[in-house]
């Protein structure tokens, strides 16, 4: 008579969030997100915002590029064109829940539970997500998830209030460099998720191209940036492909 080896049985909701809670704090993008949201407390108060608009902000947000054109422009520009310019810069994460849907959704998953897991995806939440998940038992995804999610994000919204209190106390050269760590993370972590060669390729030129816009101060630099790196890194890849098929 063969011995079988019974599955063990399924975690509680509450015991799959800690899982994933646990997860966030031993993952590296819990220090992305530190350095990243220091710098933007930093941000907030050099724009003369609030620490609890910030937290706000970030819990409601919770995406590092959002919230930058929000703190930077609020002022400048109409609440329309603010609303535009965040929903533009968010477009990403569409493919990004797409893939995420079907690995956390089980015969018993009602629609309301898929809200939380969709706003908590951002990059550093998806990237680690999609490592971690095909681990676990697909029906404590949703829960893991939602703990991995809120973990980053209770670190951010900590870390956000910590660079606020940091700009306001620290010398102005010392503030400035609070003020770096935000495009530093974010340069580190797009370069920390680069797997194919067409992801590689636009990320130089972007590098390359960026300060040469910059410096002709036509304005939208970035834009611009991204249009010209990743149209000439798709073409190379387009190419690629062409001749890898053949006549």
């Amino acid at each position: 008579m063969s011995a079988t080896t019974a599955a063990p049985p399924p975690r509680s909701a509450s015991h799959a969030f800690l899982a994933g809670l646990r997860a966030s704090l031993t993952s590296i993008f819990f220090y992305v997100v530190l350095g990243n949201y220091i710098g933007i407390g930093a941000l907030s108060y050099q724009f003369g915002f609030s620490p609890v608009w910030i937290v706000l902000c970030t819990v409601l947000i919770w995406a590092a590029p959002a919230q930058v054109i929000v703190i930077s422009t609020l002022a400048t520009a109409t609440l329309i064109e603010v609303a535009v310019a965040v929903s533009l810069s968010s477009v990403r994460f569409l493919p990004m829940v797409a893939s995420l849907l079907p690995m956390i959704q089980h015969a018993g998953t009602r629609s309301r539970d898929l809200l939380l897991p969709m706003h908590l995806t951002a990059i550093s939440v998806w990237a680690e997500g999609m490592r971690l998940l095909p681990s676990v038992p697909k029906q404590e995804r949703a829960a893991f998830y939602n703990g991995l999610g809120c973990g980053l994000l209770f670190a951010a919204s900590v870390a956000s209030v910590a660079g606020f209190y940091l700009a306001a106390k620290l010398p102005p050269l010392l503030a400035a460099m609070l003020l770096f760590l935000t495009p530093m993370s974010l340069l580190m972590s797009t370069c920390s998720n680069i797997r194919v060669l067409i992801d590689g390729l636009a990320f130089g030129l972007g590098l390359v191209v960026g300060p040469i816009i910059a410096a002709q101060k036509v304005g939208l630099d970035l834009l611009w940036t991204g249009l010209i790196a990743g149209s000439a890194a798709y073409l190379v890849h387009r190419l690629r492909e062409a001749r890898s098929i053949g006549p």
